[in-house]
């Protein structure tokens, strides 16, 4: 009970920290906000692995709860079919290229940045 009550919290927070959207037909905003998530997730685990200042339950709740809160990936989903019904393959095919590639490199970031500390 008391994993999902907290799990619940820090999805709550982490949701509600999502951006605006911006008027463009490019979602940059679920962009930003995976790549951020991603990079938090890194950097989390890698902090945690190095010098296990967290106990395996907040790992759990700030990756999962809240990283899994903040970031979207049935948005960026969605919005990447949105764009593909809308007539903007280059668009579409952009965003999925550049969040997936950009995830990878935020995640690898954080842990190499953690690793040389």
């Amino acid at each position: 009970m008391f994993h999902s009550y907290y799990y619940g919290q820090e999805h709550f927070i982490g949701r509600n920290r999502r951006f605006d959207h911006v008027n463009s037909p490019f979602p940059y905003a679920t962009l930003i906000v995976n790549i951020v998530g991603c990079f938090l997730i890194g950097l989390l685990f890698a902090v945690s692995d190095r010098w296990e200042v967290l106990s395996p339950e907040w790992r759990i709740l700030l990756t999962t709860g809240f990283c899994g809160g903040f970031t979207t990936f049935s948005t960026f989903s969605y919005e990447s079919v949105r764009l593909m019904q809308d007539g903007e393959m280059l668009f579409a095919f952009a965003n999925v290229a550049v969040s997936v590639l950009a995830g990878f490199a935020a995640t690898w970031l954080a842990i190499v940045l953690v690793r040389s500390i």
